[in-house]
């Protein structure tokens, strides 16, 4: 029986190893984007600092990339990847 079990599950086995592999992809897909917009944060306000860019530049484009973390936090990245 253990072998008919076997072959009886191994299309049900495969499906789930595919949604699992897609599930791994979407994350590190979030992970990246993450780090992106946490590198162009960086940037900047260095950017800000050095005034190659006036804070009202820097208030449109910080926004834009805060509302963007917020968005990722609110799909689960930032529960589950501790950011």
């Amino acid at each position: 029986m253990l072998v008919i079990d076997n072959l009886a599950f191994a299309p049900v086995r495969g499906l789930m190893w595919i949604f699992r592999e897609v599930q791994k992809a979407a994350e590190h897909a979030l992970h990246e984007e993450y780090e992106s917009i946490t590198s162009e944060l960086s940037q900047l306000y260095l950017m800000l600092e050095k005034h190659e860019i006036s804070e009202e530049v820097f208030e449109i484009r910080e926004k834009q990339l805060l509302d963007r973390m917020d968005e990722l936090e609110e799909q689960g990245y930032g529960r589950s990847a501790g950011h």
